[in-house]
């Protein structure tokens, strides 16, 4: 489909809004190898389970509590044994704390993300910036060394 612009005499010639949108800067080698890594995470995201089959092959969703196993969508409940196999557990706890604090760690290194939250940081924030995330990881690295 053709964008035709009718313009008058002495008047500037106008452009079409997306007309530069279409020209695709070129990726450098780095932006193409972050972008196969994204995709096949994206891939293999795709094929995991997100929920649980019965042995009539429905699918049924449940959460893990300190009790045990709850499934939310069916009438039928786990007898007190099989669901005390998937009790909620001090170790899942402190993984899911350790996953946030890494989290945040890596979000510490993105010079976008630190934009955002510290837009002029003083030299003092930018000493912090630099040291917690490697604090973190470092800490973390020690905890998971000792407990396992």
């Amino acid at each position: 489909m053709d964008i035709k612009v009718l313009v008058q005499e002495g008047a500037e010639i106008a452009q079409p809004f997306l007309e530069n949108a279409l020209q695709k800067p070129a990726k450098t080698p780095g932006q193409k190898a972050m972008r196969k890594t994204f995709k096949g995470t994206a891939h293999l995201a795709r094929l995991l389970p997100t929920a649980s089959g019965t042995g009539e092959g429905k699918v049924r969703y449940g959460m893990v509590t300190f009790k045990g196993l709850w499934i939310m969508d069916s009438p039928v409940e786990l007898s007190p044994e099989e669901a005390a196999k998937y009790k909620l557990r001090f170790m899942d706890v402190l993984h899911a704390f350790m996953s946030i604090l890494v989290f945040g760690a890596v979000s510490l290194f993105d010079k976008n993300v630190v934009k955002c939250f510290f837009p002029t940081p003083t030299d003092e924030a930018k000493d912090l910036l630099i040291a917690v995330p490697a604090t973190i990881g470092s800490h973390l690295q020690h905890l998971v060394s000792c407990v396992s």
